[in-house]
């Protein structure tokens, strides 16, 4: 399970309000780095998504001691990176949301071209940057009810593993 997780943003304290209220939660400042805020699902799990300025960054210090936060030169346009967040809220009420920021916001089925899709899920950009993949409910059952290790199994059997470079039309070489 994934508690938590960071993402950047241009308007950290706007974006963590728009994903607390997909959530049903509430946005907070995130006080360990100036700038950062935090939307905050309230569920059982403590699931809460970090919402950095957009040059913010993570490293490891010499001194062998914790993380720390760094700013960079600068940031992407886009990030190789995304999530996919259950919510408790209706596909059109993702949608209304999305629109409402001018976020382009839109559903697709994920799983092999040509073949019926896996499962559903919103691709909700945000900031028209970086993308996550938001499910309802019902899209989370879809999800889950695929997402099997048995699943996973059936479907790796005698695929061989491709390098990155080949597999993403040569990004990587």
């Amino acid at each position: 399970m994934i508690h938590h997780v960071s993402i950047p943003a241009r308007d950290p304290q706007h974006v963590a309000e728009v994903l607390a209220e997909l959530m049903g939660g509430k946005s907070y400042p995130f006080v360990p780095l100036p700038g950062a805020f935090m939307a905050a699902s309230g569920d059982r799990h403590g699931s809460m998504i970090e919402v950095y300025p957009e040059r913010a960054g993570l490293t490891f210090p010499e001194d062998d001691g914790p993380a720390k936060h760094v700013e960079n030169q600068a940031a992407p346009r886009f990030w190789p990176f995304h999530l996919l967040l259950s919510v408790p809220l209706a596909q059109d009420a993702i949608e209304r949301i999305g629109a409402r920021e001018g976020w382009r916001t839109k559903l697709f089925g994920r799983g092999r071209p040509g073949q019926k899709p896996f499962f559903h899920v919103v691709e909700f950009w945000v900031e028209n940057q970086l993308m996550v993949e938001i499910v309802s409910p019902a899209m989370a059952k879809e999800y889950e009810e695929f997402l099997t290790i048995e699943r996973f199994d059936a479907m790796s059997e005698g695929v061989r593993p491709r390098p990155a470079d080949a597999a993403m039309g040569g990004i990587g070489a």
